[in-house]
């Protein structure tokens, strides 16, 4: 009886897994709208101030070769009630720093946003500093947010007269939360008829997909594509009150994003990346190094012993290696329904990333190659 029930319970378990495989399969399949496209509207906004980073232990800016770091240091004392304007300040606990930070989007008064401080004259390490009270401004001019606090760096740099140990960059910092929003950019999300999704990736086929794809979830003629990169979707009359939930609901959708063929090639560092639509067309490739090697192999000729007249002398030797290539033999690669077999032909030439990347522009410039080739 026993058997006869555990026998049940597995039977039931494989045709509930049985079940659960293609509904998975089907959410799998994919990815979200909201890791393909942004809502119009909602972005980041670019800050940036300048400020002074007090309390350094000498390793600031020398006065002499930072004439602007003297003039705000001198400006922020007379603001202070301190007059040094005709006095000759020397000090290297000081250094002139620019700060840079990012506003969120909806970003509220009194909000704290993190800082980047960079050195800007010739300060050697910025631990320890602390940035005074720093306006930052957006590109409108206008400040929007105030920043101060201490200093956490990242890198530093120690050495003696022989050697130097250096991590990372120690005239570089940031402060966690060192920013205190001011000001607001007001983005009025809630009272859109419409909404507007930016692809990061335009393509046609892919604004299209998403398009249709919002139209099979809400109603017909909700959204349409307007161009490679921008899908317009209405607000309908039941949801223009809760835009949010409506916009949650959208970025949970799943798209099957097209990508164009491309070949991206980095000669720099050898680095190539394909696209999946990458084919290529019957083509016979031959490769072949020439390999010259060049070796120096002197002899010391010295006199018989008690010899008159005998001299040391370096007599040169020279072997001269040169290798063709002979061995390498012209192969056909045929065509290539898919990119598995692509790389499959590709490695079994033998080349190596350098030679590939040879390889690849010729067989673009026979025609075979169907897909765009990008070099960086």
């Amino acid at each position: 009886m026993r058997i006869q029930i555990a026998i049940f319970v597995f039977l039931g378990l494989c045709l509930g897994l049985c079940l659960a495989l293609p509904a998975l399969a089907e959410e799998g399949a994919g990815v979200r709208i909201k890791d393909i496209a942004d809502v119009e509207g909602v972005r980041e906004n670019m800050l940036v101030g300048y400020g002074l980073v007090v309390g350094l232990k000498g390793t600031g800016d020398s006065l002499t070769n930072s004439p602007f770091t003297e003039q705000s240091l001198k400006g922020m004392l007379e603001r202070l009630g301190v007059n040094i304007r005709d006095q000759d300040v020397k000090t290297k606990n000081v250094a002139a720093v620019m700060v840079t930070a990012t506003l969120p989007p909806f970003s509220q008064q009194g909000s704290r946003i993190d800082v980047t401080v960079s050195a800007m004259g010739d300060a050697k390490d910025l631990s320890g500093g602390t940035l005074l009270v720093t306006p930052l401004m957006g590109a409108d001019g206008e400040v929007y947010a105030v920043g101060q606090g201490q200093l956490a760096v990242g890198g530093f740099e120690a050495g003696g007269a022989a050697a130097t140990v250096s991590k990372g960059v120690p005239t570089s910092a940031r402060i966690a939360n060192g920013a205190i929003v001011e000001r607001e950019i007001n983005f009025d999300l809630a009272s859109m008829d419409s909404i507007r999704f930016s692809l990061r990736n335009p393509d046609f086929t892919t604004a299209q997909r998403v398009a249709e794809v919002i139209n099979d979830e809400i109603a017909p003629g909700t959204a349409r594509a307007t161009d490679p990169s921008g899908i317009v979707v209405a607000t309908p009359p039941a949801l223009r009150g809760d835009v949010v939930a409506f916009l949650t609901r959208l970025e949970q959708l799943r798209v099957e994003p097209d990508q164009v063929a491309r070949v991206v090639i980095d000669e720099q560092s050898g680095v190539i990346v394909m696209g999946a639509n990458v084919r290529i067309s019957e083509v016979a490739v031959a490769q072949g190094n020439l390999t010259v090697k060049v070796t120096e192999m002197p002899q010391v000729s010295q006199p018989q012993p008690f010899s008159e007249g005998g001299e040391t002398v370096v007599v040169p030797r020279t072997e001269v290696q040169v290798d063709e290539g002979s061995d390498r033999k012209l192969g056909i690669m045929a065509a290539t329904p898919t990119l598995q077999e692509l790389v499959s032909g590709l490695n079994a030439l033998g080349v190596g990333p350098r030679d590939m990347i040879t390889i690849l522009q010729s067989i673009k410039a026979a025609g075979a190659l169907q897909a765009e080739l990008e070099v960086l």
